[in-house]
């Protein structure tokens, strides 16, 4: 138990939270994982609070929780995992602490939404490289701690993109800087030198941003992060190729980002793109089902400033080489849906309400990575464990993200469900549990297991398991820092 007065004195009245209706919503999220109580809510300002708020909790062996992002919450990795937790809630840390056009890097804190930075970036006649459509709250940093996925695979060099540096409060109190940040001087006399905090890897060749990372906040704690960013394109020509055969959408991806035609480029299913296109829930979502094809392939060909319109015509003609040699049509309107205006919609954030919630309110996620070559079969074990428990295939949405310059892909299935049914919460949570395990026999590499499935996903590995635990005695020796998560 922690003395509130010694918060009181490090973050004022003020930024400390006890009220039953607020410790509430952070006891729960819309995953499966069963509610506990925090403690209290403590919102600090800066690192140094942060900093004395790990060192005292340290002291007095109390769990700590971070949590950047506003709600809702979906994978259970900020409910608490024990008892008498504090929430250390980052996101009112909302400073864009710089923007280089030169370098094409920007860096913020945890509190900064992906809405406030791809304004601030823009001016710089930058952007990001981003997930698809986050919800207005997410944190940007959130997301690049838990490594979603990008939808530019042409840029994402490596699977821990577009991540850079991190400066992090250790569970130790222990302040470090990974990456370049962690060379010589402060951050403004790196600057002055010419740094930049864009290279990842670092101090020396250690890689300790890849310990952060899908930690779950079980390390420490992310006071601020840089990230790469891209140019804006002078022109852009997005495209849509549909199909009922999903080999034939992956061949043309496939062939378009080895060829680095494209910048955005992902594969949705016709459930996830009605979601994505609906605006007014679940009857209008069923009215663009019926006009599309089983599988869509989004692609956009951009150009910049040096002969932008040679550049985008050659590439055009390119792209429309590999469309001839796959045997399909790639088009700008599909059934009811511009890709124009898809391309505005992916560029951003969801609007409300978030897209994955259209359609009955409530969404279970099941995500991993795998190979191309794989994914027919891995789709055809979703589905007959869909079909096991009674959920129906036709409600499944599938969202397949090109990661690594395209080398392997993220594979996405969403389950959409009535959050006020009983019995539709059961059944997803049977299928989701059911549907992990077969998908894992298959092949499947669960590489961000979260919520109750992690420790069984993580115990299949016992070398890694090991090795974790070797890491977090060093890192938080004290286990205060969201204890319960992964195999903590």
């Amino acid at each position: 138990m922690i003395a509130e007065d010694k918060l009181v004195e490090i973050v004022g009245a003020g930024n400390i939270n006890r009220e039953q209706t607020i410790l509430k919503e952070y006891s729960h999220d819309m995953s499966f994982v069963s509610p506990i109580m925090p403690e209290l809510v403590v919102r600090p300002r800066n690192t140094t609070e942060i900093q004395r708020i790990v060192n005292l909790c340290r002291q007095r062996q109390t769990p700590l929780v971070p949590v950047s992002s506003g709600g809702p919450h979906f994978r259970g990795d900020t409910v608490p995992g024990t008892g008498g937790a504090i929430m250390v809630d980052l996101s009112g840390m909302k400073k864009i602490i710089r923007v280089s056009r030169k370098h094409r890097v920007a860096m913020f804190e945890p509190g900064v939404t992906f809405e406030e930075l791809i304004k601030a970036v823009a001016k710089e006649g930058l952007r990001l490289n981003m997930p698809l459509l986050p919800r207005l709250t997410k944190s940007v940093v959130g997301s690049m701690l838990e490594r979603e996925p990008v939808i530019m695979p042409k840029y994402h060099w490596d699977i821990a993109d577009p991540l850079a540096c991190t400066e992090v409060i250790m569970g130790t109190g222990d302040m470090i800087r990974t990456g370049a940040a962690a060379g010589a001087g402060t951050i403004e006399e790196q600057w002055a030198a010419g740094g930049a905090q864009k290279e990842a890897a670092g101090p020396s060749s250690a890689s300790w941003y890849r310990v952060v990372q899908g930690s779950q906040g079980t390390m420490g704690i992310v006071t601020w992060a840089s990230a790469r960013c891209e140019i804006i394109p002078k022109l852009e020509e997005p495209f849509l190729l549909g199909s009922a055969r999903l080999d034939k959408i992956i061949d043309a991806a496939h062939w378009l980002i080895r060829r680095r035609l494209v910048n955005e480029c992902f594969i949705l299913n016709n459930t996830d793109l009605e979601s994505i296109m609906a605006r007014k829930g679940a009857g209008d979502i069923r009215q663009i089902k019926t006009k599309i094809p089983p599988w869509v392939l989004f692609f956009n060909i951009a150009a910049y400033d040096y002969f932008p319109e040679e550049r985008l015509a050659g590439q055009t003609r390119d792209m429309l080489a590999i469309m001839q040699r796959v045997g399909l049509n790639a088009v700008k309107t599909l059934g009811s849906i511009k890709a124009v205006e898809l391309l505005k919609m992916v560029q951003n954030p969801s609007t409300e309400p978030y897209w994955k919630l259209r359609n009955k309110g409530g969404c279970q996620d099941i995500f991993f990575l795998t190979i191309y070559d794989k994914l027919d079969q891995l789709i055809k074990v979703m589905y007959d464990a869909a079909d096991d428990s009674g959920y129906p295939a036709s409600d499944i949405g599938i969202y397949l993200q090109p990661i690594v310059q395209g080398v392997n892909c993220h594979c996405e299935f969403n389950l959409p469900y009535n959050p006020t049914s009983r019995e539709e919460i059961a059944r997803v949570k049977e299928l989701s549990a059911k549907a992990t395990r077969s998908l894992i026999a298959a092949g499947a590499f669960f590489s961000r297991p979260y919520g109750e499935l992690a420790q069984f996903i993580m115990s299949r590995d016992a070398a890694t398991v090991a090795s974790l635990k070797k890491v977090k005695a060093i890192a938080d020796p004290g286990n205060i820092m969201n204890p319960g998560k992964l195999c903590f």
